[in-house]
């Protein structure tokens, strides 16, 4: 899909954010090393790049990676002078000291120990002070714009089609693996146009439903197993994330009991989006119609995470998120509950938070559904 992003509008943004940081936090210069925030800063994704912002003048902004990348970045990011170096962060910390920056931020939350001490012996005696940063531009990033959501409503539409897919050519049946069916899945996203998979893909049947995060064994599908597939594609960079649980040929009531307690939950969830929300209260929009009724140890984890260039990214929603829900995040709403030994449901879909009705990127029907 061909966006072109406003690369340089976004560093200006964070030109800007940074200018308005408290004293303490101020800076002259800033080095971003973190390769996602310098792909959202600047479209580059070669594997070993950092980008320089100065704070006073556009003009003084360096993209620093080696010699592996001329022709990349060159195309890529035709609007920043390159620096070819092949230890990025100090070539660009070099280059701010020539220029007279005497106080500059790096992305303290990317840099390694080592490197930090190495960067530190650089600067000895120049009286350049450096001061570490965290999640500045991820925070840039929490807010998506209309390029970026076109992107993920890409990968989600390839997602549910890839879905419907399988399910129509009959793969989700007694005797296949849990690898065979997650196999199936991933080639019919690439097939519709992914650019990649999300992450790994759960496939998780039977009692195996009951761990959150499982991985694909060459366990068979049987009748009777709760089936829960957690998936997602990626598309010019930008991630998807669905789950649907499904019942294999019969269904027990309690697998329906469950099936619609988590349907609750997540419908309160998604009814606690909107602007400015208390990320904690968005949860707990969720969560209480799960301890109310009585499954509040079997719901182990948060109510989704913001997604974006990576799967999991800010804003996370959870009991103990601080912050609140910006206008045009783009999150996941997936409670669920898990009975060790017998089976879990959870139901996820991925929406866009605005001042009206949330978009829901992920439309594969959420009925308690028998295959």
């Amino acid at each position: 899909m061909p966006i072109i992003h406003d690369t340089a509008g976004r560093r200006d943004r964070l030109r800007n954010q940074l200018r308005e940081r408290a004293d303490a936090e101020q800076v002259s210069a800033f080095v971003v090393s973190d390769l996602v925030n310098v792909r959202y800063l600047t479209g580059f994704t070669g594997s070993n790049a950092a980008v320089l912002i100065d704070v006073s003048d556009p003009a003084e902004d360096r993209i620093a990676t080696d010699g592996r990348y001329l022709t990349q970045v060159a195309a890529q990011v035709p609007d920043v002078e390159p620096v070819i170096e092949r230890a990025c962060v100090p070539a660009l910390v070099a280059h701010a000291r020539t220029a007279g920056v005497t106080r500059i931020g790096f992305e303290a939350d990317a840099e390694t120990v080592a490197g930090h001490r190495a960067l530190t012996a650089s600067i000895e005696d120049s009286g350049v002070e450096l001061v570490g940063l965290t999640g500045v531009v991820q925070g840039l990033r929490a807010v998506k714009d209309a390029g970026e959501i076109a992107l993920l409503r890409a990968a989600c539409a390839i997602g549910d089609a890839a879905l419907a897919r399988i399910i129509a050519d009959g793969v989700l049946r007694a005797g296949t693996t849990e690898r065979q069916a997650a196999r199936a899945l991933e080639f019919e996203m690439y097939r519709l146009g992914a650019d990649g998979i999300a992450f790994e893909t759960i496939v998780a049947a039977g009692a195996h439903s009951a761990i959150p995060h499982h991985r694909p064994t060459h366990t068979a599908l049987a009748d009777g197993d709760l089936v829960k597939i957690d998936f997602g594609a990626v598309v010019g960079g930008y991630h998807s994330d669905m789950t649907r649980t499904f019942v294999l040929r019969r269904a027990a009531d309690w697998q329906r009991d469950i099936y619609d307690l988590v349907a609750t939950a997540q419908a309160a969830g998604r009814s606690a989006l909107r602007p400015g929300a208390e990320l904690r209260e968005v949860d707990a929009a969720a969560r209480d119609v799960i301890d109310d009724a009585g499954h509040g140890d079997h719901y182990v984890h948060g109510l989704g995470h913001g997604v974006g260039l990576e799967i999991h990214e800010a804003p996370g929603i959870g009991k103990l998120a601080a912050g609140t829900l910006p206008c045009g995040a783009a999150v996941t709403v997936e409670p669920g509950v898990y009975l060790p030994g017998w089976g879990g449901v959870r139901i996820e879909d991925t929406l866009v938070v605005t001042q009206g009705d949330q978009e829901l990127l992920t439309t594969t029907d959420k009925t308690f559904t028998v295959i």
